[in-house]
């Protein structure tokens, strides 16, 4: 019977195929035999996509499995060059509307990456992107996983208030169960996205999907349910909620784009102005942008809040930019609580480390600006009355951080447009008597030549003197006692936005200067982090400065009109008791450019060292641009030696 029984059943299964050939080739027949019910239809689905890293290069060579949430064959496929991806299924159509597939990708070196593609029959098909992250994640950035932990309990019950129907909730309540209970993350993403389908204008819904894909390394699918959540939030804020926005904030972040990111969190502080994981991020961003006392602010708040150690650590950072060493310090004890920095992690080492070299440095300093029986002048916080006079206090200091975007948007524009410049300088040269009486003069000139160069290291000029030759010249005195000194143009770069994290601001206030009026910014170097330095240089010896000053910014356009510089502090050990400049800037048109520039036409500088009084003055005029529109030919001098791009302060040398 056994043998019997096979013989029918090979026999059937032989009948079936002459049967299907029959009813394409007889004509009429074909009515009576398209009833067979094993002559089905039958579509084909393509399944086809493209693997790449996060800076979108393709990943060759990776291994991508194909896993169909309906009776299919499992398939592996491997990425060719340009990391593409392609097999088709041919499945019988009846009662079949669509096609659900799980991606898997993998390769060594890199995160698996997953994506869940629900493919429509009269949808076309679609190049499916996976993105392979790298391993570690940046650990100056908030986690995905403290993410998703934060955001996670707002969303995980929610109702018809929140856009979720009555026939979604099942699977919502299933979605959730999956994901946060059981940590089926693969089978929680298809429940979520059914959702959505159903409900797609269920913000917290759509959020949700995304958090579940960011969870299961749905790089693209997770940035795309964020995106939708985040413009459906901005297109109608009465139902908008602050989990997308804060999620979306966290994304530009790790795209190191904060600012584009900060927008997201001072749009969701509206929604829950006392959120802790808000306001921690918020202070992330100023921070990565580096406005420290504004990140201060936030991220002092965020521990007020509730927010755990990692805004504290935040905090100290924030701190040691505002230069807030003693503060920074308590901040870091309360964070260790008393355990060994040696055990702990290598990020909160390297903050400690900042935390002890940043003291280290201020306490010389300190010593420095604190010599027996004088008080050394503070800019940042008692500027002389005669600097001030007829100054209109500010109220506080919410203005500062938009003056400064504002200068710094200047700065780089002068950068980039500055043309290569020739004035003539005239030099008066001073030795002062104790009382002040000028006992010595000397007078020379100069073309002055400067260059703002293109080089990728950084902003700066290049500041050279030539004669009226073109050749190159210098200064003479300094054998005969007078004080040589350059480097004015750069002097504005204090407030360049490369280089403000290197000074602590105070906005002072609004104050009519030659009958302009003019933000008034106080600001003081942070010694150990500032690249901008002045010289001190006498014979083969130099030694580093530092300054503190005033600068006064026109309030229509936040040009610099005029700039104040003293010594941070006296340094007594070289004798070099005070250091000041100060610097009168004017518009300067050249022909040919419609442009106008802001450059120093007067300059004061004046030294108290080892007992003596100097002072020189400059002054610029007869603006001309190289080759362009000048009577003169001029080049750059031969074996000039150029001011390096460091120099805030002039060189002065004795």
């Amino acid at each position: 019977m056994k043998t019997y029984s096979r013989v029918i059943l090979l026999f059937i299964s032989a009948c079936f195929l002459p049967l299907t050939g029959m009813a394409q080739g007889l004509g009429q027949a074909n009515a009576t035999v398209s009833v067979n019910p094993y002559a089905v239809v039958q579509t084909i689905w393509v399944v086809a996509g493209k693997v790449k890293t996060t800076h979108g290069d393709p990943v060759r060579n990776a291994t991508v499995t194909v896993a169909p949430l309906i009776a299919a064959a499992v398939r592996s496929l491997s990425t060719d060059a340009q990391g593409e991806f392609r097999t088709e299924y041919q499945l019988n159509a009846v009662g079949v509307d669509g096609f659900n597939v799980v991606l898997t990708a993998k390769k060594k070196g890199l995160r698996t990456g997953h994506a869940f593609v629900s493919y429509a029959r009269a949808a076309k098909t679609w190049e499916v992107p996976i993105t392979l992250r790298e391993p570690d994640e940046d650990s100056a950035q908030l986690s995905s996983a403290d993410l998703i932990s934060g955001l996670l309990p707002k969303l995980k019950q929610l109702g018809p208030e929140d856009g979720l129907s009555a026939k979604s909730e099942k699977d919502y309540t299933r979605g959730v169960a999956e994901y946060v209970d059981q940590h089926h993350t693969e089978r929680a993403v298809p429940a979520f996205f059914k959702v959505v389908q159903r409900d797609p204008e269920c913000i917290a819904c759509r959020t949700m999907l995304g958090l579940a894909e960011l969870d299961w390394d749905d790089w693209d699918d997770a940035n795309r349910a964020l995106a939708e959540s985040v413009n459906a939030t901005l297109a109608n804020r009465k139902v908008g909620r602050p989990e997308p926005l804060v999620a979306y904030g966290t994304w530009l972040n790790w795209q190191h784009d904060p600012e584009k990111a900060q927008p997201f969190f001072m749009e969701a502080l509206k929604y829950t102005p006392q959120d802790a994981l808000t306001l921690q991020e918020l202070g992330r961003t100023l921070l990565s942008m580096q406005k420290f006392e504004p990140a201060s602010e936030f991220l002092k708040k965020a521990l007020t809040a509730g927010a755990a150690a990692e805004a504290r650590l935040l905090y100290v950072e924030a701190l040691v930019g505002a230069g807030r060493s003693d503060d920074a310090a308590a901040e870091m004890n309360r964070y260790l609580e008393g355990r060994d920095v040696k055990k702990m992690p290598v990020r909160v080492r390297q903050v400690w480390a900042i935390v002890q070299a940043q003291r280290k440095v201020e306490a010389t300093y300190v010593k420095a600006r604190q010599p027996k029986g004088q008080e050394h002048v503070d800019l940042l916080r008692h500027p002389p009355a005669e600097l001030i006079r007829g100054l209109e206090p500010a109220q506080d200091q919410e203005p500062l951080s938009s003056i400064l975007d504002g200068v710094g948007t200047k700065i780089l524009e002068l950068l980039q447009n500055f043309p290569n410049t020739s004035s003539e300088e005239a030099i008066h040269q001073e030795k002062l008597g104790r009382k002040g009486a000028v006992s010595d003069t000397q007078n020379q000139k100069f073309r002055y030549l400067c260059m703002a160069p293109r080089e990728s290291w950084g902003p700066g000029f290049r500041e050279y003197r030539a004669d009226f030759s073109g050749n190159e010249a210098e200064p003479k005195g300094s054998a005969e006692g007078f004080m040589l000194t350059k480097g004015f143009n750069s002097t504005p770069l204090f407030f360049h936005p490369s280089y403000r994290s290197e000074s602590t601001f105070r906005y002072l206030g609004r104050q009519t200067l030659n009958g302009r009026s003019a933000y008034v910014i106080a600001f003081a170097q942070i010694p150990g982090k500032s690249h901008l330095s002045g010289i001190f240089r006498k014979g083969q010896t130099s030694i580093t400065t530092f300054s503190q000053g005033l600068a006064w910014f026109d309030t229509d356009t936040y040009q610099i009109v005029r700039l104040h510089t003293e010594l941070l502090a006296p340094l007594s050990e070289i004798r070099l008791e005070k250091q000041t400049m100060t610097i009168d800037f004017n518009e300067v048109h050249f022909s040919r450019l419609k442009e106008a520039f802001w450059l120093p036409e007067n300059v004061t500088v004046t030294l108290d060292w080892n007992g003596k009084q100097l002072r020189n003055r400059h002054e610029y005029s007869d603006f001309k641009i190289f080759d362009v529109d000048a009577s003169e030919k001029i080049g750059k001098p031969k074996a000039s030696a150029e001011s390096p791009k460091e120099t805030g302060e002039p060189t002065v040398t004795q």
